[in-house]
């Protein structure tokens, strides 16, 4: 009989979750790789604009934005993930809503919207110990043959309350 670890039985789970009906993300990408967030947590998105520098915040929370009276964090995921983080015209910011708070998220370039159905879905791999990954919910196989591309599907919400970034109670 195999043994799940608690995440790997957690990954499934998320899985057949969504399996049941097709999910719609937001597709955008953070250097070489293409992931995906639930659309229903996007509530707009921006061109990028350099934020007000907060002292004291980690190296990827790049300050504050003023968005129509309220001020919002802005966390370049980009820089959380180590990916090189260039500033160009395709630059752009995914504004959360986010358990009630509003943040803003820096990605190199938006894609589209994409209808995920469940036989697409795949589940995350586990890297043991090692890596955490337990902010990825699912791999979307799209495409056919040699034009299918991979997109990884995250809980954004888990990821910005994760313990380095710490924006969302």
């Amino acid at each position: 009989m195999t043994s799940f670890s608690a995440a790997e039985r957690a990954a499934v789970t998320r899985v057949d979750a969504t399996a049941a009906a097709a999910t719609e993300v937001l597709a955008f990408r953070l250097g070489r790789e293409e992931y995906g967030i639930d659309i229903l947590r996007v509530q707009e998105i921006r061109s990028f604009e350099v934020p007000t520098r907060i002292a004291g915040a980690p190296q990827c929370v790049l300050g504050v934005l003023n968005l129509r009276g309220s001020v919002v964090p802005v966390v370049d995921l980009r820089m959380h993930f180590g990916v090189k983080a260039d500033y160009e015209a395709l630059t752009a910011t995914v504004v959360l809503n986010l358990g009630g708070r509003t943040i803003g998220m820096v990605v190199d370039a938006v894609s589209d919207v994409i209808v995920i159905d469940g036989g697409q879905l795949k589940a995350a791999p586990s890297f043991g110990d090692r890596i955490d990954v337990g902010y990825i919910t699912a791999l979307g196989a799209l495409g056919e043959g040699e034009r299918q591309r991979m997109l990884i599907l995250m809980d954004v919400e888990l990821l910005i309350r994760s313990a380095d970034l710490g924006l969302v109670d």
